[in-house]
């Protein structure tokens, strides 16, 4: 069969045009491969909002001026979902991994998207014994997928002036809580608009239920929760006896923490680390009262070590599908370490490694309290999650809520509360 000219000048022109497209896209990867920069993708969000990416990112990068960090935002609100969708699709563009929460966390794992770190870690010596034991809580089945970089944790914070007025010494960073219950008592004072409270308690559950697993005894999803007794009884009491505000008027106001305390409305609250630097914002805009405060650890059960608390972390993994996976631990390693850590601090912010020099330079920046007790409150003995790694956690904790409601409230009595608490668990958990 004879092919006609004008067939040939068709063919002819189309390869022309294949080999143009072809030899533009293979000039474009040149450079890099010519230069030899290994470019890493690093899934995360809040860019502009957050102050350590970027100087995490310079400094790694001034050591290494081989490798390039590109930041992808997957937004705040639903990031582990966007990063589980991309990471299960195959997106081999995302090297670094940014780990929001416990329960997408255990969502990667069993979706083999994150790659087991045991090996890197023990090959590159890293030292998990300075994550305050959070590491052992995040391991599944003696394997580990991420390293935590970021930390908050609870401390008890205090108005000075009020314990001055009262004539009564501060708290201590070695505080029983029969201790901290007593101190409470004798710091309330006062009737209608010039009450003091002696202590406080945000709504969530976690102001109370968490007390209970500070001995290292049990855990929030154990599914038995009598152990709770005691720091329910010890909260309703002071409840009842005016030491603390009331639960269901704080629920149904809407009161936030931060507020009592600007107004030197208590003398000592549990709260989060995140509450320092707002807390010295709100100060030097003059927006807070309450100019002269402190902070201690939290309060333990006798036997356990001062220092043991309550926390959330955020970490850092590599992806599975990354073709550059040595080249991304090594970044993941250099931000949960030690040198991280102290590049984090410099904005303000607690990073998962408390080194003396870590703390030195938190307790170093501007408003916060100049007093050692307060920088020693920073130094952490023992971090228990939040909500621990379970693949039920957020079904689980649906039902603490509720009932630490119905709990707090007078709705149901203690040891009522907690039997169905345990029941409602248990069904979670057998199914």
């Amino acid at each position: 069969m004879r092919v006609s000219k004008k067939v040939i000048s068709i063919v002819l022109i189309l390869s022309l045009v294949v080999c143009s497209l072809f030899a533009a896209g293979t000039k474009e990867a040149t450079p890099a491969a010519a230069t030899g920069v290994t470019t890493l993708k690093w899934a995360l969000w809040d860019i502009a909002s957050t102050t350590y990416y970027e100087p995490l990112i310079k400094a790694y990068e001034a050591a290494n001026p081989n490798v390039k960090i590109e930041m992808l935002d997957l937004g705040s609100a639903d990031f582990m979902t966007m990063l589980q969708t991309q990471l299960s699709g195959g997106d081999s563009s995302i090297d670094v991994v940014t780990i929001k929460d416990i329960p997408g966390y255990n969502n990667l794992i069993k979706k083999n998207l994150l790659l087991n770190l045991n090996d890197k870690i023990k090959s590159e010596g890293v030292d998990t014994s300075l994550y305050g034991g959070t590491t052992d809580q995040i391991s599944v089945d003696g394997n580990l997928y991420g390293i935590p970089f970021r930390s908050d944790f609870w401390i008890v914070y205090y108005n000075k002036a009020l314990f001055d007025k009262a004539g009564v010494a501060y708290p201590t960073n070695d505080m029983t809580f029969a201790e901290y219950d007593d101190l409470a008592r004798k710091m309330t004072s006062g009737k209608g608009a010039d009450k003091v409270y002696g202590a406080h308690y945000h709504t969530w559950r976690s102001a109370v239920q968490l007390f209970g697993i500070l001995d290292g005894k049990n855990t929030i999803v154990d599914g038995s929760y009598a152990f709770l007794k005691p720091y329910y009884e010890m909260v309703l009491a002071e409840q009842k006896d005016g030491i603390v505000q009331d639960y269901a008027t704080l629920k149904t106001s809407s009161t936030h923490y931060s507020g009592v305390f600007y107004n030197n409305s208590v003398a000592m609250m549990n709260m989060g680390s995140w509450f320092i630097a707002t807390l010295i914002n709100q100060i030097d805009q003059g927006k807070a009262d309450s100019k002269e405060w402190g902070l201690v650890k939290y309060p333990h059960a006798e036997g356990v070590p001062a220092g043991s608390t309550l926390g959330t972390i955020t970490s850092l993994g590599v992806s599975n599908a990354s073709k550059q996976k040595d080249a991304a631990f090594d970044f993941v390693k250099f931000v949960t370490g030690p040198t991280g850590a102290e590049i984090i601090a410099k904005t303000g912010t607690i990073p998962a490694i408390k080194t003396d020099e870590v703390i030195k330079i938190i307790a170093s920046k501007p408003g916060f309290p100049t007093d050692a007790a307060s920088s020693e409150a920073l130094q952490v003995a023992k971090t228990y999650l939040e909500m621990p790694l379970h693949e039920k956690a957020a079904e689980i904790e649906v039902v603490l809520n509720q009932v630490h409601d119905e709990i707090m409230t007078n709705n149901i009595g203690i040891d009522a509360g907690l039997a169905k608490m345990s029941e409602q668990v248990q069904k979670i958990l057998s199914k």
